[in-house]
C-alpha cells in the first residue's frame, strides 16, 4: 500500500479510537515516516530555496503569537536570504483583523486561527495562494480536519502551521485540588484563589469557556446564553490576576496560579516546571488549527512566500515544535520529533478529551453581540 494512504489509513482509525497511541506510533513509526519521506524530497528544499530566491528586499513582516516561534529559525532566515524578519505579536485575531482592516497594514505574513480564514476572505483581505511558491506544503501529507476553513471552494487561502487544544494551567505546588471541569476554574477563581487567575484577552477563549461554565457551546451566539456567559464573567472579574494573553510570565513568577492557556504553552510551562499542570475541562472547549496567511497588502509578497515555504521545511518546523511544543499538522515533521514528544499527552490529549472540543466558529469573530459581552467585561 502506498505509504502515504497507509498513514492517513492508520491516523483515521486513531482518530476514532479504534487503536491506541502507542499502537499508532508503533504502526506508523518513524520507518512509515521514512519511507514518506523519500517519496517527497522534492518538497524539503526550504533552506536551499530560499537562499537561491531573488528579488526578496531586505525585510518581511510577521504578526504572529507570543512564545510561539524558534529564533534560532528567523536568524536561519535571514542568514540563508539578507531578509530580516520584523516579528509583531498579538493577543487575540480580533485585534489582528481590526489591524488589517484598519488599512496600511504593515504585515507580510500572519499566523491567523481557523475560524478567522473564511471572514478574510469574505472581506477581500485575503487571496488563493500560490502554491508553486510554496513547495513544502504537500497537502496529502495533512490530515483533512486541519485543513479545515484554509480551504474554501476547493481552493487553499492558507497553509497550517500546528495545531492545539485551550484548557487552563494551575500550579499544583499552590493548588490541591483535583480540578478536571470549567466549572471548578471559574468557581475556585471567585472563592479560594481569588486574585491568583488570569484570562486571556482574546473573545474567543474567554467568552467561549465563560460559555462552557453553564453547558453551553463553546460557540454559542444565543443572546440568553451569551448573557449568562457576561454575568459569569463580570462576577469573576474582580478576582481576576490579569486580563492577557501573555500568560507565561506571572505563571512563572507564582504571582498567578492559574490561567486560561494554550497546550504549547502549557507543555513549556510543564518542561520547565513540573507542577505546572494542564486541564482540559471534560465539558469540552476549543481544538484548533494556526496558519500562515498572506494578506493582498503585504508589501514584500516574495519574500512572504520564501518565509511560508521555510517555516514549512520539515526540519525547521521540527525545530519550531521543539520549541513552542504546539502539535505538527505534517506528518513529515513529525517523524523528526523524539518519541518523548510525540506521547506528550499535554500535546496529544487522550481521545476522550479531544471528542467534546469544538472548533471556533468563523461567527465569533464578527458576532456584534460576542464584541459586546467582551467589551463589557473589559471595563466593568
Amino acid at each position: 500500500m502506498d505509504p502515504r494512504k497507509k498513514f492517513m489509513e492508520t491516523f483515521s482509525r486513531y482518530k476514532k479510537g479504534s487503536i491506541s497511541r502507542r499502537e499508532f506510533l508503533g504502526t506508523t513509526g518513524l520507518g512509515l515516516a521514512t519511507a514518506v519521506m523519500a517519496t517527497n524530497m522534492p518538497g524539503l528544499m526550504g533552506l536551499r530555496q530560499a537562499k537561491a530566491a531573488s528579488n526578496l528586499g531586505n525585510r518581511v513582516t510577521l504578526a504572529t503569537w507570543p512564545n510561539y516561534h524558534d529564533p534560532e529559525n528567523f536568524k536561519k532566515f535571514t542568514e540563508q536570504t539578507g531578509v530580516h524578519i520584523q516579528h509583531n505579536v498579538f493577543g487575540s485575531n480580533e485585534e489582528m483583523l481590526a489591524k488589517v482592516q484598519a488599512g496600511g497594514s504593515p504585515f507580510d505574513v500572519m499566523v491567523s486561527t481557523n475560524y478567522t480564514i473564511s471572514t478574510y476572505v469574505k472581506l477581500g483581505l485575503i487571496e488563493p495562494l500560490d502554491l508553486s511558491k510554496i513547495p513544502n506544503f504537500i497537502e496529502a501529507n495533512h490530515e483533512a480536519v486541519f485543513i479545515g476553513e484554509a480551504k474554501i471552494g476547493g481552493v487553499i487561502y492558507a497553509v497550517p502551521k500546528d495545531w492545539g487544544t485551550t484548557g487552563y494551567i494551575i500550579n499544583t505546588k499552590n493548588i490541591k485540588d483535583n480540578m478536571t471541569t470549567w466549572k471548578q476554574f471559574w468557581d475556585l477563581t471567585m472563592t479560594k484563589y481569588s486574585g491568583r487567575t488570569i484570562v486571556h484577552d482574546y473573545q474567543l477563549t474567554t467568552i467561549g469557556n465563560a460559555l462552557k461554565y453553564f453547558g453551553y457551546s463553546f460557540n454559542s451566539i444565543d443572546p440568553k446564553e451569551l448573557a449568562d456567559a457576561e454575568k459569569l464573567l463580570i462576577k469573576a472579574k474582580p478576582h481576576l490576576f490579569a486580563i492577557t494573553s501573555d500568560y507565561q510570565p506571572p505563571m512563572r513568577s507564582g504571582d498567578a496560579w492559574m490561567s486560561v492557556c494554550w497546550n504549547g504553552d502549557a507543555s513549556q510551562l510543564n518542561r520547565d516546571k513540573p507542577e505546572m499542570q494542564y486541564v482540559l475541562g471534560r465539558e469540552g472547549g476549543e481544538i484548533w488549527t494556526d496558519f500562515y496567511v498572506i494578506p493582498k497588502s503585504a508589501e514584500h509578497r516574495e519574500a512572504a512566500y520564501a518565509l511560508t515555504n521555510f517555516m514549512l521545511d520539515p526540519v525547521v518546523n521540527a525545530a519550531e515544535v521543539k520549541v513552542h511544543r504546539y502539535a505538527s499538522t505534517d506528518k513529515l515533521t513529525n517523524a523528526l520529533l523524539p518519541k518523548e514528544m510525540m506521547e506528550d499527552p499535554i500535546m496529544y490529549p487522550a481521545k476522550e478529551l479531544l471528542d467534546p472540543l469544538e472548533f471556533g466558529a468563523a461567527v465569533t469573530l464578527t458576532s456584534p453581540l460576542w464584541a459586546e459581552v467582551m467589551a463589557r467585561f473589559k471595563s466593568a
